[in-house]
């Protein structure tokens, strides 16, 4: 209708015309009429405005821009003007505020023709104004500005020809809005900040901001006419990007400060409304003039709506509520516990706990025993859950108690299955605290210590049972609770402990899906299932997930032992011993800040393997005392026994120690009653000790290492046969037992770039890659179950294959094909 307007005026300036046209701010009104001005005055005809004379000439063209904004007698001037049949008049106007006055002339206005009604850019017309036009950036630009003529032209100057992509908006484009900002009505640009700060068009909501004669629809309808406010109730991107940089500051803080208030008498949500409010980056805390006494409520509220999914931030609030006089310490303790900033959460217990109220230190000893936990100070976080008293904090008191050996006293705290809310039974900061009801929480950390309690007493089956109930009862909520460990975490080592792997896989995937005990808790869900990757032999995807882990391992304790004791099992693996030797130290510096409990059995066993490689035991003697003594004084559960014997066997036959082999493989034969992964382990020890005597029977080393494959132990089953071969002089066993060896191992062998897979098989290039790697034929033929004449056959094929004439051609070759290998010997 635009282009039909100027084709008319172009085609007979000086015919009569009367139109109207209309369109919120920035649709272009004023700029239709600077091309009807250019037309007729181009066509000799003299133009005036905004309004006309008292004594009209027909001879002139009268063009109005903003119509809206005249008086009652002014609009009655023009109307009367409009009533001559040849009369040239165009009145541009917003929608509102629509006066009487005005609408009297826009109904005369009609009588020349259909109002002009002005609409937003087409995707067309919007690439007409950039410079570099691509299909993203006009979709991001009509994002940003709903097409909207002027905020077109805005964001378009403002943006450099250079790139073609979506980016961040412009400084550039803000600015102009100062000015229309400036330009509103004071109850309008309160009403729009309203709506920028979350409001919507809830008219409740706005009321509170505004007077208390406010008519609020006329102000939602003057909104819309300012073309910031859309037909839905939103402000155009760009338009909110600009009321958050350029609103006024005080009264951005004083709307939100309304809202907030309201919202929180009425039970909604603040967080969005708060949030605004924190500054980020290098200076933390509350915008200035944020900060207020009578706003403390709200920023605890908003704190405990982000404590689920971004602890951080509600540390910050947290802490804003403190600013404001709340005592919110113990819960800006848990939030940045939950954070991962087990430092600073420390620091903040400890104050909690010298001046808080018994409520709060209750709390604060549990976030303390929580960190002491996850530091691996099991012993010190028993005694401060004691101390907190409440059911959760006793569930994961005595999972603490049968970590370090103390399974009489745990059995004092776990509940039994038809105990409601129990009332703390000793002196505790909870003790004058009305009981609690049951929880999802209390009740998955009682199952979590009923299930730890029945694997030191029972069978791994029942254990098991309820430490995957536990799982399921935790699941639902995520990253929102602090958790010294998880169900999940617990069974998949009970699950590793008696080679339930797929058990002990489910249980880590579905934790680390669900994000169960949130940044704390997802590194050690991470190495834990890395470590299943390595018990089945896969050692491929252990290299892929590792640096990932170590990237995310804290200092803490705990975990930074699983995590070198992961490298070190790898290094081991893969026969390299270079890299054994460099994750030796670290290993060692872990272990030595560490005390032995039942749930680091497992990394200390590989380290005892690790020891006995480098002749460096000595390191581990001591840990391993103190692990005879733990498990001791449990009973000897077998469930937790056998596959630490099973590590020290190894240990053994690594230090040749005969005797020390023999002595865990008889604790092995003792306990294959146990189950069926016992009698694996059992009848793998007594044919390992058939192997070391030069006596073992090939059939038996196939049955024993298949045995171990099917429980999921494929490198330690593809080890016994492939080291059986090795010591045995008769071929034909040879050969059936590195046949047996290959066929269980899975080298996971990287796959080579895309140029070299049509030269090289897969096992030439696993060769190749070996003896980039500096390996000798011995050690290849030894890694990789094969005999050294095999490993030359294979070298031979490669030359040829490469077409290399001498040594250094084909290393170099190979590092085309293969890339640069790492440290392996």
């Amino acid at each position: 209708m635009t282009t039909s307007v100027l084709a008319r005026v172009t085609a007979d300036p000086a015919a009569p015309l009367h139109a109207g046209i209309a369109g919120p701010g920035g649709y272009g009104k004023t700029t239709l009429l600077r091309q009807l001005t250019d037309v007729y005055r181009d066509a000799g005809m003299t133009v005036t405005g905004p309004w006309p004379p008292r004594t009209p000439d027909t001879a002139h063209v009268l063009l109005i821009d903003d119509a809206h904004l005249l008086t009652a007698e002014q609009l009655d001037d023009l109307r009367a003007y409009a009533e001559h049949p040849d009369a040239r008049i165009v009145v541009a106007h917003r929608p509102w505020p629509r006066r009487p006055e005005l609408l009297r002339l826009l109904e005369v206005l009609r009588r020349g023709g259909p109002a002009i009604t002005l609409t937003t850019l087409t995707p067309i017309e919007i690439a007409a104004h950039l410079a570099t036009p691509t299909d993203e950036l006009v979709a991001w630009v009509a994002a940003q500005t709903a097409g909207i003529p002027r905020y077109v032209t805005r964001l378009a100057g403002a943006l450099t020809t250079t790139a073609a992509g979506p980016r961040q908006v412009p400084v550039a484009a803000l600015a102009p809005f100062a000015a229309d900002l400036d330009e509103l009505e004071p109850a309008v640009r309160t009403l729009l900040l309203a709506v920028e700060a979350g409001a919507g068009l809830s008219f409740d909501l706005v009321a509170a901001v505004l007077d208390a004669d406010a008519d609020v629809a006329e102000l939602v309808d003057a909104g819309r006419a300012t073309g910031m406010l859309a037909a839905d109730g939103t402000l155009v991107p760009l338009a909110r990007r600009a009321i958050a940089a350029l609103g006024p500051i005080s009264q951005r803080i004083d709307v939100r400060q309304r809202l907030a208030a309201l919202q929180m008498a009425r039970g909604g949500p603040v967080l969005p409304l708060v949030r605004p409010l924190l500054r980020v980056g290098a200076a933390p805390g509350l915008v200035p003039g944020a900060a207020g006494s009578g706003l403390g409520h709200v920023y605890e509220a908003a704190g405990e709506e982000a404590l689920g999914d971004d602890p951080a931030l509600a540390a910050e609030l947290f802490a804003a509520a403190a600013g404001a006089g709340r005592t919110t310490g113990s819960r800006r303790a848990l939030a940045t516990a939950l954070a991962g900033d087990l430092d600073h959460a420390s620091r903040l217990t400890d104050q909690v706990l010298a001046a808080g109220t018994p409520q709060q230190r209750a709390e604060a000893a549990y976030v303390s025993a929580t960190i002491l936990a996850h530091r691996g100070q099991t012993a010190q976080a028993v005694r401060l859950y004691e101390w907190a008293g409440t059911d959760v904090a006793a569930g994961f008191a005595a999972v603490g108690l049968i970590a370090v050996g103390r399974l009489a006293d745990a059995q004092r705290l776990i509940q039994p299955d038809d105990t409601a809310a129990r009332p703390p039974t000793s002196l505790s900061a909870a003790a004058t605290l009305t009981a609690r009801p049951p929880t999802s929480l209390s009740a998955a950390a009682t199952l979590m210590a009923r299930g730890t309690a029945e694997s030191v007493t029972g069978p791994p089956a029942a254990a098991l049972s309820t430490l995957v109930q536990a799982a399921t009862l935790i699941d639902p909520a995520g990253p929102a609770v602090l958790l010294p460990d998880s169900p999940a975490a617990t069974g998949a080592l009970l699950a590793m402990h008696c080679t339930e792997l797929d058990v002990a896989d489910t249980l880590l995937t579905r934790a680390e899906h669900r994000g169960t005990g949130g940044a704390l808790l997802a590194t050690r869900h991470h190495l834990l299932r890395s470590w299943v990757l390595m018990l089945r032999g896969r050692l491929a995807d252990v290299e892929q997930r590792l640096p990932a882990a170590v990237a995310a391992t804290a200092a803490q304790g705990r975990d930074d032992l699983l995590a070198a004791a992961l490298r070190v099992g790898l290094a081991r693996r893969n026969g390299d011993l270079i890299g054994l030797r460099s994750a030796w130290p670290d290993a060692c510096q872990a272990l030595i800040g560490q005390p032995v409990e039942l749930f680091n059995l497992l990394p200390l066993g590989e380290l005892a393997v690790a020891a006995a490689r480098l002749g460096d035991s000595h390191r581990v003697a001591g840990h391993l005392a103190d692990a005879d003594r733990l498990l001791a004084d449990l009973g000897d559960p077998p469930v937790w026994t056998v596959l630490p014997h099973w590590y020290r066997l190894q240990a053994a036959i690594l230090a040749d120690d005969r005797d020390t082999a023999r002595r865990h493989a008889d604790h092995l034969d003792a306990a294959r009653t146990a189950g069926a992964y016992a009698a694996a382990f059992a009848a793998a020890a007594a044919v390992w000790l058939d192997v070391l005597a030069g006596t073992a029977d090939p059939e038996s080393v196939v049955a024993a290492a298949r045995t171990l494959s099917l429980a999921g132990l494929t490198w330690d089953g593809a080890r016994l046969a492939g080291q059986a071969a090795i010591r045995t002089s008769d071929r034909r066993a040879m050969a059936l037992l590195l046949d047996s060896a290959r066929a269980m191992q899975d080298r996971g062998t990287r796959p080579d770039p895309a140029g070299g897979q049509h030269l090289l098989s897969a096992r030439e290039r696993e060769v190749g890659a070996l003896v980039l790697a500096g390996m000798t034929y011995k050690q290849i033929a030894d890694r990789l179950y094969l005999s050294a004449k095999t490993v030359e056959h294979h070298m031979a094929r490669i030359r040829q294959r490469l077409g290399c004439s001498d040594r250094h051609e084909l290393l170099s070759r190979l590092r085309e094909l293969i890339g640069e290998p790492e440290a392996t010997a």
